[in-house]
């Protein structure tokens, strides 16, 4: 079995190549910087192509007579996925990475809009999500993402194609971009005594990597063309979240509850659900809860600040 990752050298992408290098696929993952390669993936036998999103031709030539499975990490635009087309249409199973970015509230207010949404309970697959954007419009904004994913799922879903759309919510795990952890992490790691937390008790739905990783391997045995959302099995508060966090680096402060304000923020102030009831009736079995593999991003985090995060702790 084969499968092509495209920008796979990040915390979905790197998680996803490492589970299925270890369970004997043959992993090609691309990416702009052989540097950013994790050690794992290179250890486990995964193989670096550096080919840019954009290169439709060079990432033909990668795919030569086809794939499995090809996971697109990196399409924010319905153009973005009209490039690849030919290419999808010689892969057993393509996957979409999407995002939660798209759902809308009952009142057409979303994650990225002037005004937080409110949703009354898990959101299902089948809720209503934001219009498309049009071509013109930058998907590098925060007023663009959403409208672009949007725009890019329609493409494929559209296309004729078996190809899976998958909407993890926060995502977490080592070789994170943007690891939300990292500004509690480096707060405790400095000694800090007190961290100050406003809305505590809200539930911000967390996708870890790697059980985003389990949920692609279980796709790939039963292509189709389908919307799955992709989430962890429990869901912590940000105060939970931040519990794990201190049990962790076995931090010995307080932990406080404010009211709202800029003294207080943390990254996980959404109160948003994911309904993984579809993913589960396919097959998806989560290999661990969110309090559990956070800790993971955590260690990794930690590693990174030392000068040692190479390779991903617990993995």
């Amino acid at each position: 079995m084969r499968a092509v990752l495209l920008g796979g050298t990040g915390a979905m992408g790197g998680a996803t190549a490492l589970q299925l290098a270890r369970r004997g696929w043959d992993v090609d993952v691309t990416g702009r910087d052989s540097a950013r390669m994790p050690a794992d993936l290179v250890a486990a036998g995964v193989r670096f192509h550096r080919v840019e999103r954009g290169d439709t031709r060079g990432i033909g030539r990668l795919l030569g007579s086809g794939a499995d499975l090809m996971v697109d990490l990196v399409a924010y635009t319905a153009d973005h996925v009209r490039a690849l087309l030919p290419v999808m249409g010689e892969v057993a199973c393509p996957v979409l990475i999407s995002s939660r970015a798209v759902y809308l509230d009952g009142s057409g207010r979303h994650v990225n809009g002037a005004e937080p949404p409110r949703f009354d309970g898990p959101i299902r697959e089948d809720a209503p999500t934001l219009p498309p954007a049009g071509d013109h419009v930058d998907p590098y904004t925060r007023e663009g993402y959403a409208p672009c994913k949007a725009a890019a799922e329609r493409a494929a879903l559209d296309s004729g194609l078996p190809v899976t759309v998958l909407r993890p919510g926060k995502v977490h795990g080592p070789w994170a971009r943007n690891p939300r952890t990292k500004g509690i992490v480096d707060r405790m790691l400095d000694g800090e005594p007190t961290i100050r937390l406003a809305e505590p008790d809200t539930a911000d739905h967390l996708s870890a990597a790697a059980n985003v990783a389990a949920l692609i391997g279980t796709v790939a045995q039963h292509p189709g063309a389908r919307v799955l959302n992709a989430a962890d099995p429990d869901t912590p508060t940000a105060a939970e979240i931040v519990r794990v966090i201190a049990a962790r680096l076995a931090w010995p402060g307080t932990v406080v509850r404010v009211a709202e304000g800029d003294d207080g923020a943390h990254p996980w102030r959404t109160p948003m659900m994911l309904d993984t009831t579809a993913a589960q009736e396919l097959g998806y079995r989560p290999l661990g809860r969110a309090v559990d593999l956070l800790g993971h991003e955590v260690d990794w985090v930690r590693a990174v600040r030392a000068g040692t995060g190479a390779s991903a702790p617990g993995s």
